[in-house]
C-alpha cells in the first residue's frame, strides 16, 4: 500500500513554532515532488509550499514566505515543514501530498495524507 502520514500538528500561541512531518511508506518520497497544503474553516484548500526533489527548487506561498521552511530527510523517507512566527490566520488542517515529479517545483497531487490540525491561538 502507498501511504503518506502527517504528524506534528497541535495548539501553539501566536509567534510560536511547530514542525510538521510527512512520512511515506510503500514508495520513495524523494522520487516525487512534495507539496504542503492547508485548508482553514470556510475556505478553499491552498498550496503552502512545494519542493521539486529533482532540482531542489522550493516555492512558498506569499503568506508564509520567510516564516515556513521545507526540508527533507531521505534516510527516513520523511519531509518536514518548519513553521515559525505562527499567526492565528495560519490555523488550518495541513496536508502533505506526493506530487508529479517536475523540475519546476509544481505540485499536482498524486497521493494525499490524512491531514493534521494546526491551531494558533492565545
Amino acid at each position: 500500500q502507498l501511504h503518506v502520514v502527517e504528524s506534528g500538528g497541535g495548539l501553539v500561541q501566536p509567534g510560536g513554532s511547530l514542525r510538521l512531518s510527512c512520512a511515506a511508506s510503500g514508495f520513495t518520497l524523494d522520487n516525487y515532488n512534495i507539496g504542503w497544503f492547508r485548508q482553514a474553516p470556510g475556505k478553499e484548500r491552498e498550496g503552502v509550499s512545494c519542493m521539486s526533489t529533482s532540482s531542489g527548487s522550493t516555492k512558498y506561498a506569499n503568506s508564509v514566505k520567510g516564516r515556513f521552511t521545507f526540508s527533507r530527510e531521505n534516510a527516513k523517507n520523511t519531509v518536514y515543514l518548519q513553521m515559525n512566527s505562527l499567526k492565528p490566520e495560519d490555523t488550518a488542517v495541513y496536508y502533505c501530498a506526493a506530487a508529479e515529479p517536475t523540475v519546476q517545483a509544481a505540485c499536482v497531487p498524486i497521493l494525499w495524507g490524512q491531514g493534521t490540525q494546526v491551531t494558533v491561538s492565545s
